[in-house]
């Protein structure tokens, strides 16, 4: 039974914590469904883990949206929650709506989350205004790493903090149904979460966040790239899935793969009138073609003759 987003908020009350990563594709929907993760979100960390982009930046909302689908047609119980790239709320209020209902209408999302506040927040109201559920997320904002000054931990000092409060207090009022805080200062993100009413997910906020989320890619280890401070590696499935490959190369290459286990046969009767029938097409194809060669010959050999008149 899919998870209520009204149960959140109570879960929140009751001090139980909430389990979100990212996912991008129906297996990994499908996986993270059945470990019991209770919030997947299609990032647009898709970008650079999955599509090859240097940043998150470049993709799209057409490219998010068969990332989406793929995760809803994989998951029965987890809320899905599709983020809005960058350019598609940012505009206007009316552009952020319709592709909100993009992703929801389209592509079966339960949510969406977009980034900021400020600006952001008329967005999230027409965006709710319209029943839409949305996430909010402040502190770190890749989508605008650059006017914060590169990928840096936000709200250590107090003002900044303070902001941060404001910030997440004016998305619960816009209608936020939860806020995810990233890479804040572990006593700051408490704060805020003692609060906010409704649930906090951190990632690199500390334990007092209500619940937390980190990426697909790294969390398994399946990323090349040097892991933030905040990431814990739960595996390194990118070593086992190099030692898989490489040891499938080295059987085909040596002939051992694949052995009889692997292939499949048939009667010897039906492949005794195979070899027959194949044999009697191959002296068949032999004839026409001593034909064919007779034929060129004996016409090269009467233009040689005709030449040899002229």
């Amino acid at each position: 039974m899919k998870l209520a987003l009204t149960d959140l908020a109570e879960r929140k009350a009751q001090g139980e914590k909430l389990v979100m990563v990212t996912a991008y594709d129906h297996p990994g929907a499908r996986l993270a469904d059945a470990a019991g993760v209770d919030l997947i979100l299609v990032g647009d960390s898709a970008a650079d883990n999955v599509l090859g982009y240097d940043s998150t930046v470049p993709v799209t909302v057409e490219e998010l949206l068969v990332l989406v689908r793929a995760v809803v047609r994989g998951t029965e119980r987890a809320v899905v929650i599709a983020d809005m790239p960058f350019g598609s709320f940012q505009v206007s209020d009316e552009a952020a709506l319709a592709n909100a209902v993009r992703f929801v209408k389209d592509a079966g999302a339960d949510a969406v989350k977009l980034e900021g506040a400020g600006p952001s927040l008329s967005r999230v109201q027409a965006i709710v205004g319209a029943g839409i559920p949305v996430m909010g997320h402040i502190g770190l904002t890749p989508q605008s790493a650059t006017m914060l000054g590169g990928y840096k931990a936000q709200g250590r000092t107090a003002a900044k903090a303070q902001r941060l409060l404001a910030d997440a207090r004016a998305l619960e009022a816009a209608g936020c149904f939860a806020v995810v805080l990233e890479a804040v200062p572990a006593a700051v993100a408490q704060r805020i979460s003692k609060a906010l009413t409704i649930p906090t997910i951190g990632i690199g906020a500390g334990p007092a966040c209500d619940g937390q989320v980190l990426v697909w890619h790294d969390l398994l280890g399946l990323s090349d790239r040097t892991p933030a401070r905040f990431v814990k590696r739960y595996a390194e499935l990118g070593d086992e899935i190099k030692r898989a490959l490489e040891s499938f190369a080295s059987e085909v290459r040596s002939g051992s793969f694949p052995a009889a286990e692997h292939t499949y046969s048939m009667p010897e009767d039906e492949l005794s009138l195979f070899n027959a029938h194949v044999g009697k097409a191959d002296m068949g194809s032999y004839g026409r073609r001593r034909q064919v060669g007779a034929s060129a010959e004996a016409t090269e050999e009467h233009e040689h003759a005709q030449e040899a008149d002229a």
